[in-house]
Order: C-alpha cells, then sequence, then structure tokens
C-alpha cells in the first residue's frame, strides 16, 4: 500500500516524511518490553521495578481531602488561566520556609502544570533559529527538545564522577557562547543523584552573566534533603538577575499525576513565560492549585518523604556494596546511579557481558526480574530508584532483602 499524501506533510522536527517509519525502539519501550516478556516466562516470581521514577505513596490525605472540598465548590469550576493567587502565596511561603528565599507572589512566581511542561514552554520565550542551548547528558532533555523545534541547537556537557557530575562550564567553546542564550541545570540531578553547591551556582550565575545566558534551574528534587539543607540557585547573590527556578509536588509530596508545580525567580522571564503559557494552556484546574496550597503549607510533609528515601538508599547502599558495586549515596532524591559491572559470572559457571549500562539492564530483568534504567551516555551506568512499591519499614526491608537474594546468585565483574 503506497503512502498517503498525509506522510508527506510531516514536519522534519519529528522525522518528516520518514516519520513513523523508524526501527529504533526508544530505551523505555525496550524496558517495558523486556517487563512483559520477564513476566510472561516466571510467572510466579514478582517484579522488582526499580526503574520508575515517581513515589511509591499517595498524596498526603490533608492534601486530598483540600482537593475534595475544592472541586466541590462551583467558584473553582472555570478556567485557571495562569493561576490563583492562593498557590502563588503558599508557593512563596514554601520557598522562604524551605529554602530562605523571598519571593513576590504577584510578579516572580506563576504555576506550571509540572516541570516538563514549563520546560516545553520556555523555549518559545528565547529561542530563534541558530540560537544554542547549553544541556547536560545524561539529563532530561525537554528543553532541548523543543528548542530543537524552534530551530535552535543543543550543546551537551558531559556529567562524569571526574568533576562531580558538574558541568565543566570552562570547556564551551567560544564560538558556541557567542550563539548560547540558555543554560539548563538540573540539581539535585536525575539521574546521576548529585547536588550542586553553592560554589556551583555563584560560578554558575557569574557564567551567565559574563555570557548573557538565561539560567534554568530544574530543582524538581531540592527539597527532598537527607542531611544538609535544600539548596536553591534563588540563594545565590543576584541570581534573580539571570535565573528562574522550577519547583514540582510531583515528587516532594508524591502529587506525580497530579501535574502541578511553579516556576520562580527573575520576574520578566516569569512574566515571558506566563505570556506564552497563556497561548498554550488554559491553567490548572484551581481545585489541584489549591490542594497543592495545602500541601505546601507544611514543609514536614516534604521531610517525612526524605526520611524515607533515605532509609530506603542506606538499605540498598549496604546490599549493593556487599555484591562488588560502588555505590555513592545522593544527598537528596531517590535516584542511585552508579557504573554498570562489566560481566556476571552465575553459579553454574557461565559468564555474560555487558558491553553497555543497557546490557546489563535488560539482563537484570530478564534474569532477575528487577527493572532498572540504563544511561549510557557519558560512560556505561545504570540508575535504581528507591521508589520501589513497598508500604512500611518492614516492607521495605523484605524487598531490599529480596533484591540481595536474586542478585546474590550472580558474581559480578567491574
Amino acid at each position: 500500500m503506497s503512502d498517503s499524501y498525509i506522510q508527506n506533510l510531516f514536519a522534519e522536527r519529528i522525522g518528516g516524511v520518514n516519520y513513523g517509519k523508524s526501527t529504533a525502539i526508544y530505551k523505555f519501550e525496550k524496558i517495558k518490553r523486556a517487563k512483559r516478556a520477564a513476566k510472561a516466562a516466571k510467572p510466579g516470581v514478582e517484579l522488582i521495578d526499580m526503574g520508575v521514577g515517581e513515589p511509591d505513596d499517595m498524596a498526603f490525605p490533608e492534601v486530598v481531602e483540600a482537593l475534595y472540598a475544592a472541586a466541590k465548590n462551583p467558584e473553582n469550576r472555570g478556567y485557571a488561566d495562569n493561576g490563583g493567587p492562593d498557590f502563588k502565596k503558599a508557593a512563596a511561603g514554601y520557598m522562604k520556609a524551605v529554602f530562605g528565599v523571598d519571593l513576590d507572589p504577584d510578579t516572580e512566581i506563576l504555576h506550571s502544570i509540572g516541570s516538563k511542561a514549563a520546560l516545553s514552554i520556555l523555549p518559545s520565550c528565547f529561542i530563534n533559529p541558530g540560537d544554542v542551548v547549553l544541556m547536560t547528558v545524561p539529563g532530561y532533555p525537554i528543553f532541548g527538545t523543543h528548542a530543537k523545534y524552534l530551530g535552535g541547537e543543543v550543546y551537551n556537557l558531559k556529567l562524569t564522577p571526574e568533576n562531580s557530575f558538574l558541568p565543566d562550564l570552562d570547556s564551551v567553546p567560544a564560538e558556541i557562547l557567542s550563539r548560547a542564550k540558555a543554560i539548563v541545570v538540573n540539581y539535585p540531578n536525575n539521574p546521576t543523584g548529585a547536588g550542586a553547591t553553592v560554589e556551583f551556582y555563584k560560578k554558575l550565575v557569574d557564567f551567565a552573566k559574563k555570557n548573557k545566558l538565561v539560567v534554568v534551574s530544574d530543582a524538581a528534587y531540592a527539597s527532598l534533603s537527607f542531611e544538609n539543607a535544600p539548596l536553591s540557585i534563588l540563594q545565590i547573590d543576584g541570581a534573580k538577575d539571570v535565573a528562574v527556578e522550577l519547583h514540582s509536588l510531583s515528587k516532594s509530596h508524591n502529587m506525580t499525576g497530579w501535574r502541578i508545580g511553579w516556576v520562580c525567580g527573575n520576574p520578566l522571564i516569569v512574566k515571558a513565560y506566563g505570556d506564552v503559557k497563556d497561548n498554550t494552556d488554559s491553567g490548572q484546574f484551581l481545585g489541584i492549585q489549591l490542594a497543592a496550597a495545602k500541601g505546601l503549607e507544611n514543609p514536614s510533609i516534604t521531610r517525612e518523604i526524605a526520611a524515607k528515601y533515605s532509609r530506603r538508599m542506606d538499605m540498598l547502599v549496604e546490599v549493593l556494596e556487599s555484591l562488588g558495586f560502588k555505590p555513592r549515596k545522593p544527598g537528596a532524591g531517590f535516584f542511585l546511579y552508579m557504573p554498570a559491572p562489566k560481566a556476571a559470572l552465575s553459579k553454574d559457571g557461565s559468564r555474560i557481558e555487558f558491553k553497555s549500562g543497557e546490557d546489563f539492564s535488560q539482563w537484570m530483568i530478564t534474569e532477575h526480574l528487577i527493572s532498572t534504567v540504563p544511561w549510557d551516555d557519558a560512560g556505561a551506568f545504570v540508575r535504581f530508584s528507591v521508589t520501589f512499591v513497598a508500604h512500611g519499614l518492614e516492607a521495605e526491608k523484605a524487598v531490599v532483602e529480596e533484591i540481595r537474594r536474586r542478585m546474590s546468585t550472580s558474581t559480578f565483574e567491574f
């Protein structure tokens, strides 16, 4: 059957005339297929999913009750457009309580339908054809994807253990900097789990000012700090001159599917974001904004969630160390990122080599029904997430001990 004329109408940004014809399989689709196959092959074994990046618990009861009450109020039925005042005030209060940052809720905060939506909108504020965005790899690609949709280019800065998973700002060529408009960073980082430092943020702010760049700081995991005080780039003197920061309740408040967050910082950038957003969506339901505001009133929610992830992280690190891995507990969040082994030797004497993080991840699913996520952008690495489903300490211990039991059937080579 010949192609219809529609095949010739697709934009080049999504593949042009070849759209839909690629046989390449996205890595997360490979993981899904491997999980289905493994469960079918071993129906009596429960899959331990350590690949998902979303909380295993519901939103806190007071947040759910606030949504219920707000949803029943007919005053909340209409379009939210660029948001209601209650959420912005609550976000400002949260930024002050958690990070010590003062923000004007009227001019320096605007809600988002989650960080992903904000990252897809912000490029339209700045990127023209030929402009460059500096981004880190491995990392979340959404800002760069939309920058390229607009005719922009992406220059990647690799995150490696040698530079503590921080971008080497001094390595960017002058020709790239001359065309760059923005730099996107994400700390605590997905997937490496690395945290930024005050010194790095100071250098980043100076770098942005020197090279006339906008800084977009994706801080979705920032409040999930284990020991040190949570860090925001907006704590740095002069940061508000060049930066906006993205926050989300998805991870910090177990509200992944609720799709609510905010953009804050430089008032002119916030205004531009709002203008483009106003032509992109009609705002998140006011009931969700009011429920989120209720959650933001109580920072102890985030501290309780962070304590759970820290506890799970300690248990998982101990197990992986006993198996020969060299994991480094992050300072925040729920991702544990480490080099993949080079091979595994089974007790029957068989040996399998892993040429990439993806090879190891696929083997873990097939052999042990343990799902992880590979990252091969800057070396062969794998990411474990401690968001596995377990309700209560004893259930958490049981899951981690089961991981030990399954993986102990192999000896790993590094």
